[in-house]
């Protein structure tokens, strides 16, 4: 994940991390002491997530910025590298004092005491009920863990090291199968994380399925060679490193994760490669560990290492990603496939992108869309062949045939995830979204379609909602196909996990659009609707925005007409809409909601029984206070 991470993590989820870390047992080694007092800090943390548990925002609060609503997952990211780091260090025995491994986790216990350090220093206080007692409980751990990370010694940039302190794509996956929609925490919403994976599926379900040779799918489900699709690995799948504990060797110095692609720098220091790529792209030209010069910015791969990773993971049934050397394709599981003519005959596809001749053009993006579509090999070699940043150009081509193979091919190579980066270093945001405003329906589908899967891999979140293609989406989520409406629900939905997103689309009518769906005769997106209020719902001004267009009485009436699912949301939204606000409480009162909520409670899901219980327990405080 790049800087700024998109989701934030509730108290709840929070606090089970610091319960998992505070359970972990030390064994005697090098490391102890500081694994000990970083527990011991860590443990600190309890009275403070409880608090903000417990109370949630003060009345005042309003909708928060990027800036204020980022510390949670933040948060979580230091966490859960504090839970990686103590799983490596305790009970490491080094043979001298300058083995290379203990210099790295030195390095690593640096970074985290960092991160943990000033994520403490953004979190808003004066937003929350934070007692006194606590504020200078945490006063004192952050003057701790600034000395702890001024004895590890001393880093160059304050932006370097946010840049190398943000997680691998598994840590926010977590934080965002908890993520809070409401000021009940993260457990409560898990609806809406349900809901993204089921429409993740749906989109491509419907465009494998569609009569015209367009998208693949998504989901998690195999493609023709029987690769499973790596974005979509499920959270369990995606934790199955942490539950080794993975050589010290095998980790990258910068993320300490499990490296896929080690390459050698200057200094002779191995990375991996996404994140020793990011530090230079911040502008750097030292290695992180040692802080020597990089003569040059060459990156080598390493390839006896890469061997000993994939024959470790391999041994414990870790499956590793589809990787290309030397026209071969390397599998998981070890085994090889030549490629040279397949290839061969995509570079010569590629170079027909940018002939003269429409007709050339024209047939080659056509076969570019249709090879894409088939399987994960054929991902990794149009990619490798070069075909991403051309096929951004053809985006803004006059031709429409050109624009609609192109942003397909688009869609169809971003479901590999290595792929998305490319994507996104090619410069593709704006030309899609582009193509989302003013290209055919189908070229509109399937940009808001390619828009959803760049916009899994977080750090895109930002760079896609700052781009103006919300107003894009809200656009298509009112006038658009009805395929078109669901593939634009599904990328806004995701797009305003990110706080930083939900009020640009307020701002761009999103709420209208919504009760729109809600009110059709139709009933065909409701559950959407309902899915997009609910994570909207925590945003002051969307808060606002739902409850000034009348969204009260339409919600009442799904709880007494709705289907399950329907109800669970439209309660979930009602407790956020009315928790700590009178007024709103009053409406839900005058119009009679304590019948089907009473109901709700006897009959309703189990989240839904919740919901229903604490707006009760409100309304009744309402009515004796």
């Amino acid at each position: 994940m790049a800087t700024g991470v998109v989701a934030d993590a509730s108290a709840a989820f929070l606090l089970r991390l610091v319960h998992d870390i505070v359970a972990v047992s030390v064994a005697a080694g090098v490391f102890k002491r500081d694994c000990t007092d970083l527990v011991r800090r860590i443990a600190l943390f309890t009275h403070l997530l409880e608090e903000i548990r417990d109370f949630g925002p003060s009345d005042h609060d309003h909708a928060s910025s990027s800036s204020d609503s980022s510390w949670s997952a933040d948060l979580a990211i230091a966490l859960q590298a504090a839970k990686r780091l103590l799983s490596t260090a305790s009970g490491f025995h080094s043979v001298n004092s300058s083995d290379g491994a203990a210099k790295r986790i030195s390095f690593q216990f640096q970074c985290v005491t960092w991160k943990l350090e000033k994520t403490l220093a953004k979190i808003p206080f004066d937003q929350f009920q934070i007692s006194e007692e606590v504020q200078e409980q945490i006063s004192l751990v952050r003057a701790q863990l600034r000395r702890a990370t001024e004895r590890y010694g001393s880093l160059n940039s304050r932006k370097v090291l946010n840049a190398i302190s943000q997680p691998l794509e598994k840590d926010v996956g977590d934080t965002n199968h908890e993520i809070s929609a409401t000021t009940d925490g993260v457990r409560e919403n898990r609806g809406a994380a349900r809901h993204a994976a089921d429409e993740e599926t749906k989109v491509l379900e419907r465009v494998n399925s569609s009569s015209t040779p367009s998208e693949v799918c998504l989901s998690n489900e195999t493609d023709s060679k029987g690769q499973e699709n790596p974005a979509t690995k499920s959270t369990e799948q995606s934790k199955k490193p942490d539950a080794l504990v993975i050589p010290v060797d095998y980790l990258c110095p910068i993320s300490l994760e499990l490296m896929r692609d080690p390459v050698i720098v200057a200094t002779g220091q191995t990375y991996e490669r996404s994140y020793i790529q990011r530090w230079i792209d911040c502008g750097n030209a030292t290695c992180p560990k040692t802080q020597q010069k990089l003569e040059n910015l060459t990156l080598t791969p390493n390839y006896v290492l890469r061997s000993l990773i994939n024959q470790w993971c391999a041994k414990h049934n870790i499956e590793q990603p589809i990787v290309l050397a030397n026209s071969r394709l390397k599998k998981g599981d070890g085994s090889f496939r030549d490629v040279s003519g397949d290839m061969a005959a995509i570079q010569a596809l590629v170079a027909n992108l940018s002939s003269r001749c429409l007709e050339e053009r024209r047939a080659a993006v056509a076969e570019i869309r249709s090879l894409s579509k088939r399987s994960t090999d054929n991902r990794i070699l149009i990619a490798d062949a070069g075909a991403i940043p051309v096929l951004v150009n053809l985006l803004t081509a006059d031709d429409v045939s050109l624009q609609e193979h192109a942003v397909t091919s688009i869609l169809n190579l971003s479901i590999f995830e290595n792929n998305k980066s490319l994507i996104m270093l090619a410069g593709a945001i704006p030309s899609i979204v582009q193509v989302l405003r003013a290209g055919s329906m189908e070229a509109r589908e399937n940009a808001a379609a390619t828009l959803f899967s760049l916009s899994l891999a977080d750090e895109n979140k930002i760079i896609i909602g700052s781009s103006g293609a919300i107003p894009a989406l809200v656009d298509l989520l009112q006038h658009g196909s009805t395929r078109g409406k669901k593939d634009a629900a599904t990328a806004l939905f995701n797009l305003c996990i990110y706080q930083g997103n939900k009020g640009r689309a307020v701002r761009a009518g999103i709420i209208t659009a919504l009760l729109k769906m809600l009110t059709d005769s139709r009933n065909c997106m409701v559950d959407e609707a309902l899915t997009i209020l609910s994570v909207l719902a925590s945003n002051h001004d969307a808060k606002a925005a739902i409850v000034k267009a009348s969204t009260i009485p339409v919600l009442i009436d799904l709880l007494r007409t709705g289907l399950p699912r329907n109800k669970e949301n439209a309660a979930a939204i009602l407790l956020c809409l009315c928790k700590r606000d009178a007024e709103n409480l009053a409406c839900l009162s005058r119009l009679g909601a304590a019948i089907p909520l009473t109901e709700l409670t006897k009959s309703g899901t189990e989240r839904a029984k919740r919901k229903a219980t604490s707006l009760l327990e409100h309304l009744q405080k309402l009515q004796h206070p």
